[in-house]
């Protein structure tokens, strides 16, 4: 049975025990503009315990919100009780919750186009706030007075930008107003909220629109002030004939094909150590941007809350968007250990779009894929040919000297210099030897 058949099924058992029951948001959306739907949520003069009576597998995630979620075929609806919605002291929550009839629910959501309720019996679309003709439209406009939606919960001014990219969608004029008014109130959302909400913006469609449009918004600004304060930054024009920093990320943005949350950061925070290193001197230059890129972009995901993993590729996406210039000149082993590394394939997909934004030379990208897929795995990560139990047999005492002569063999091993254990350990004794001579 499809998700949407289950749904159905939700509703009819609602209405045989006497209950109005209706699609409600995002699906009917979706519905009017012929997309299809992962979620459909159900609205209900059902109240919460009437809902986990009704149904033999239910997940009470808000019931004093009147919102229960029912499990049907390993899919989860989220089935809630009309309401209307007091006050929100926390930008987030409402302070209570009083139950209430189908136009007085939807009047208390975010957006028209949000605003829409669909009965699946009669095949009937109910519409209290214009949300039809705001699709006809194009236009993401709030439900009522923008100034009191956006204060009950700050995170809305994100999620119309976010709505607005991925239908290419204009916010109206009152909306955009009152977002500009209130953006320095966005830093009362928690920062796991923001970086979910930035997330569904860039590895969404548009994503170039939706960060443009968060800087109209004078949102990105006080999220991501980083990105920000590339606007205005030149670049030389050699290498960049497509104007400033933040132009060139955008142009990035827009080239970036169902990306990863980590690719997409990677992607939109590569310059984000340029505009601190700007000088003018023979040229325009960008000293070590890399570097001081990749210390901000660990303060972003610091200040994001990104998990560690996520952090950690992301940084590294930053320091080494540079390498692949080098790339036919580098030697064999560090080449092989770039190919290693776990995230070199959003490495590579990162310079192919640095590269078609600015130059539009593909030529070390080619080369790099090109040796990727030559190489074998065990060419590009060989079994080590000694660990330092090898060289505490050859009478060392374990210390700092270990990583130095074991990454000197596997050097040797990555350039094909030595394939055997014994040639390995001849290896590791010259080390130490010359090691020595230094010393005396």
């Amino acid at each position: 049975m499809s998700i949407k058949q289950n749904a159905i099924e939700i509703v009819k058992t609602l209405r045989d025990k006497g209950y109005k029951a209706l699609f409600a948001g995002g699906c009917v959306r979706d519905m009017i503009m012929q997309r299809e739907s992962a979620d459909y949520d159900i609205a209900t003069s059902a109240l919460p315990r009437d809902i986990m009576n009704l149904f033999k597998k239910t997940i009470s995630v808000g019931a004093q919100y009147g919102v229960v979620i029912v499990v049907r075929e390993g899919h989860n609806f989220e089935v809630a009780t009309f309401r209307t919605e007091g006050s929100y002291s926390d930008g987030r929550h409402p302070d209570y919750v009083s139950f209430s009839t189908p136009e007085e629910d939807v009047r208390r959501r975010d957006f028209t186009i949000n605003g829409l309720l669909y009965d699946p019996i009669k095949d009937e679309i109910l519409d209290y706030v214009g949300g039809r003709d705001d699709i006809a439209a194009g236009i993401i406009r709030t439900i009522g007075n923008p100034v009191e939606r956006f204060t009950e919960d700050k995170l809305r001014m994100i999620r119309a930008a976010r709505f607005a990219c991925r239908f290419q969608f204009q916010v109206h004029e009152d909306t955009k107003g009152a977002i500009i008014n209130l953006a320095p109130q966005i830093h009362v959302v928690s920062a796991e909220r923001i970086r979910e909400e930035l997330q569904k913006i860039l590895t969404g469609p548009n994503p170039h629109i939706g960060i443009q449009l968060l800087d109209e918004l004078c949102i990105l600004r006080e999220i991501l002030p980083e990105v920000s304060g590339m606007k205005g930054v030149r670049q030389p024009e050699n290498f960049h004939p497509e104007g400033d920093v933040f132009t060139h990320t955008l142009l990035c943005l827009s080239k970036m094909e169902n990306p990863s949350w980590t690719l997409a950061m990677g992607v939109l925070l590569h310059d984000v150590g340029k505009p601190p290193t700007f000088q003018e001197l023979d040229r325009i230059r960008f000293n070590l941007h890399e570097k001081v890129g990749a210390e901000i972009a660990a303060k972003i995901c610091n200040r994001l809350k990104t998990s560690n993993a996520d952090k950690e590729q992301i940084v590294w996406l930053v320091i080494k968007h540079l390498c692949f210039k080098d790339a036919q000149k580098m030697r064999l082993n560090k080449l092989k250990r770039l190919f290693a590394h776990e995230g070199y394939k959003e490495l590579e997909e990162l310079c192919r779009i640095d590269a078609l934004a600015s130059s539009g030379d593909l030529s070390d990208y080619y080369f790099c894929r090109e040796m990727y897929e030559k190489l074998s795995k065990e060419e590009v990560k060989p079994k080590p040919l000694i660990s330092g139990h090898d060289l505490i047999a050859m009478g060392l005492t374990p210390g700092p000297a270990f990583k130095h002569i074991l990454t000197k063999i596997e050097d040797e091993q990555l350039d094909g210099n030595i394939t055997t254990k014994e040639e390995a350990i001849e290896k590791a004794q010259e080390i130490i030897c010359a090691k020595a001579g230094l010393r005396d």
